[in-house]
């Protein structure tokens, strides 16, 4: 059974940090494109960071330079460290992992609320 677990979430004042966890069971995360996504209420769910098999990390406008994805290998858990966070941030932060080789896989955790206020 495959599962994907977040934690690190939390409130904390403009201008300070988090770093969120993704613990992966089931799959091995390095065989798949991993991605951060958030959803405030309202607003469609949003890909913030992500990152391909090879390594290769992407990121939305709004968190360039900020936000910053990592993966341990080793021990099946992907990172977003979020700096410099702002109210805007304040959203369900979920992971996800995707693949279509050799079977289309796509598999979300439930997510992690962060809450960004003074």
């Amino acid at each position: 059974q495959v599962q994907l677990v977040e934690s690190g979430g939390g409130k904390v004042q403009p201008g300070g940090s988090l770093r969120l966890s993704c613990a992966a069971s089931g799959i091995t995360i390095a065989d798949y494109t991993i991605g951060w996504y958030r959803q405030s209420p309202g607003k469609m769910r949003k890909l913030v960071a992500g990152m391909t098999r090879a390594g290769s990390a992407n990121y939305d406008d709004s968190v360039k330079g900020r936000f910053t994805i990592s993966r341990d290998n080793a021990n099946n858990v992907v990172y977003l460290q979020m700096n410099s966070l702002k109210p805007e941030d304040t959203a369900v932060y979920s992971c996800n992992a995707a693949r279509q080789t050799p079977v289309i896989e796509n598999f979300w955790g439930l997510g992690t609320q962060v809450t960004v206020a003074a």
